[in-house]
């Protein structure tokens, strides 16, 4: 059942409905403040802590199509002008391919209407009206919990048009512009996707002129020329953490580990004290006082969102909560601010065009996007158009680091929904059907999460 407050808010975001206007719908604060943000100096920020937490492959209308107040849809265009509903499904689905060929096809010119003229990933067959779904909001509870609580980012925008290993790399760097005229799109040629991958393997570019040459870029191990947010993390002796789960046994590499692809970070010194495998080492340094200022939290693949078959158990909403709840019930939870994003949009429909082109294949389509913090205010929903550089933006605003000049310089910070004046909202756990001890004895699978 839900709370009086999680059931006010839904009903006045029913009332508000969903402008998609720039503009963020809150509920009014404690204090009888309705605006979206008050003058806070960036040295004011009461937040020391920030963590972001990846899921896998999900559109913003596949988990939130139907979440009161929201910018969703019940029903989407297909490639020859018919309007169909979105059909109502679990959380297991079949992989939908997702990368810059599909990317192109379901925008289909700014129209949204291509997605029934898409594949299903490493085939030839159309998905038809496949991706025209939503999952059925009783299996992702944790994540409307989470969205009635804190905050909903509706206009979060991917990147790039692409999958995957390019997400990633924009969730540590802003872009993947490897030199003045091309930027890393797709996925590598082999796995692992980083400096660990086999003799041999090449990545896919984009120009500046917009075509992709596929299997003409570099091997994946490269240090980009503006850098990562590790290297301005590092020139200020600011601390960061990398969770990732394993590949393979005794290996180091990962189809998710981002860090694996910066040359500076696989061969030096930081791959063992930064980054830490596997993921669930994030409840140790949680309970033993030793997190980050700045941690990325990547899901083993059995704790994805990532579209499968009904074989596997689809934990993702139970592990993010674990995650959650850990950091609430800690010492951490007055200093931290948690973001929930999901890497790209997995093939689903959505309904809303990327706000524009840029020369290295984005914006991409949007995804779903969470901020839990005891500095936001209950139940909003911002419609503000964010993208992945506006949550790299937060970190170096809140911690006064220098900007990457990438997709962080253009993007609007998620910190704008934030009120640092009010008073800290207390804890709540977040119900769920896994515990963190559930997941510290989960045996890992071994796996990637994804392979486009």
């Amino acid at each position: 059942m839900r709370s009086a407050l999680a059931v006010a808010v839904a009903m006045a975001l029913c009332v508000a409905g969903c402008s998609g206007s720039g503009t963020a719908i809150t509920p009014p604060s404690a204090s009888g403040s309705s605006a979206l943000s008050q003058s806070v100096p960036a040295h004011a920020s009461k937040i020391s802590h920030i963590v972001l937490i990846v899921q896998e492959n999900r559109s913003f209308d596949n988990l939130f199509a139907t979440f009161p107040g929201a910018d969703g849809a019940t029903s989407g265009k297909t490639h020859d002008g018919k309007i169909v509903p979105l059909a109502k499904h679990t959380l297991a689905s079949l992989d939908i391919s997702h990368d810059s060929r599909t990317y192109t096809t379901d925008y289909d010119g700014g129209k949204m209407d291509g997605f029934d003229l898409s594949l299903f990933i490493h085939s030839t067959k159309k998905v038809g009206l496949y991706p025209y779904q939503y999952v059925d909001p009783s299996q992702i509870q944790p994540y409307w919990t989470i969205a009635q609580q804190y905050a909903l980012l509706d206009h979060m925008f991917q990147t790039q048009g692409s999958g995957s290993f390019t997400a990633h790399q924009d969730l540590i760097a802003g872009a993947t512009a490897i030199n003045s005229t091309e930027s890393i799109i797709d996925t590598p040629s082999n796995s692992p996707w980083g400096c660990d991958a086999p003799s041999g393997t090449r990545t896919s570019v984009i120009t500046t002129k917009g075509a992709i040459l596929r299997g003409k870029g570099p091997f994946p191990c490269w240090n980009y020329p503006h850098g990562t947010l590790r290297d301005v993390l590092d020139a200020k002796g600011i601390s960061w953490r990398y969770y990732v789960p394993p590949l393979k046994a005794n290996t180091p590499g990962g189809d998710w580990n981002a860090f694996d692809a910066i040359d500076a970070v696989r061969h030096g010194a930081e791959w063992t004290s930064n980054i830490s495998i596997p993921e669930t080492n994030i409840f140790n340094d949680i309970t033993n006082h030793k997190l980050a200022a700045v941690s990325w939290v990547i899901p083993d693949q059995l704790n994805s969102d990532h579209p499968a078959d009904n074989h596997r158990p689809f934990t993702g909403p139970a592990w993010v909560t674990s995650v959650i709840n850990a950091i609430g019930e800690s010492s951490y939870w007055d200093s931290t601010a948690i973001i929930v994003v999901w890497d790209d949009w997995g093939g689903f429909y959505d309904h809303e065009p990327p706000a524009f082109f840029d020369d290295a294949g984005g914006l991409g389509f949007r995804v779903p996007a969470l901020v839990v913090s005891p500095y936001v205010h209950p139940g909003t929903i911002s419609h503000t158009q964010f993208e992945f550089g506006s949550i790299l933006k937060f970190i170096e605003n809140t911690f006064g680091l220098a900007s990457m000049g990438t997709s962080d310089a253009r993007a609007k910070s998620i910190g704008v929904i934030f009120h640092y004046l009010q008073k800290p909202l207390p804890f709540t756990p977040i119900p769920s059907n896994r515990s963190r001890e559930y997941f510290l004895h989960q045996a890992a699978s071994y796996l990637p999460v994804d392979t486009e």
